[in-house]
């Protein structure tokens, strides 16, 4: 079984659109399509064929693109079927535990509301490769525009519990911003000083900082680590609960 070919097309302002094409069926999905015209020409000047849509959350820049994408490819359109009226174009929805099949490759579906309270997640587990839009970001998390601290930490908690060499593939390059945050809040941070070297120079020849590897993540991101007590007692909130510590940082990024 060959692995997901994955490739990433910069669109808008700092929103990636990611491209998975599965070689031995011919089989292509795109990730969140923000708009269309550069998603197709990637597709066509890489000679494939757009056959699917995947959506993690409704907000218009991880949409935007979707009708026009499927007017010019007839793609089916997959997302979470309890926020349907919100989804343009859907053709399949999932929830919770399903499946999701490119070729041969198999996603599992993850519900990860907080960001959103429709917001889901997928895990190629062969290809490594977790699609997480707007829940988990490198050395990040999502604003809580409609959900709760506690829907983020559970959200967050079973997305770091997967392997750890999952590559994340998020929607947005905030790396940079992120990084300079969680500095604030975890400065002695030995991972997370070592994660902000490696995006400095990536970024200082316009590369991508994404994917990040979970492994990574777990080490270094303040929001995959609300359970941590030394952090906890840094932000002042020793013997506090995780959804209390999550919260805290939340509202201090918010602030940044």
């Amino acid at each position: 079984m060959a692995a997901l070919i994955i490739d990433l097309v910069p669109v808008l302002n700092d929103n990636y659109v990611h491209l998975l094409h599965e070689p031995d069926s011919g089989e292509t999905a795109a990730v969140d399509p923000a708009v269309a015209g550069p998603v197709l020409d990637a597709v066509e000047q890489r000679g494939w064929r757009l056959t699917h849509v995947l959506v993690t959350h409704h907000h218009h820049d991880h949409t935007g693109g979707i009708p026009e994408v499927k007017r010019a490819t007839g793609c089916t359109v997959i997302g979470n079927r309890n926020d349907a009226r919100r989804i343009p174009g859907l053709d399949v929805g999932v929830v919770d535990g399903d499946s999701v099949r490119l070729g041969d490759q198999e996603a599992r579906v993850f519900d990860t509301p907080g960001h959103t309270v429709g917001h889901i997640a997928y895990w190629f587990k062969d290809s490594k490769a977790l699609f997480c839009g707007d829940t988990l970001f490198s050395i990040g998390c999502g604003r809580l525009f409609e959900g709760s601290p506690a829907q983020m930490w559970r959200a967050l908690s079973t997305l770091r519990d997967l392997p750890a060499d999952t590559r994340v593939y998020c929607a947005h390059e905030y790396t940079q911003s992120n990084i300079r945050f969680a500095l604030s809040v975890d400065p002695d941070n030995a991972a997370l000083k070592a994660r902000a070297e490696d995006v400095e120079g990536l970024r200082a020849t316009r590369r991508p900082s994404v994917p990040s590897v979970l492994g990574d993540e777990i080490a270094a991101n303040p929001f995959l680590r609300a359970d941590d007590p030394a952090l906890a007692d840094r932000l002042g909130l020793a013997g506090a609960d995780p959804v209390t510590v999550l919260a805290d940082i939340r509202g201090r990024k918010d602030r940044f």
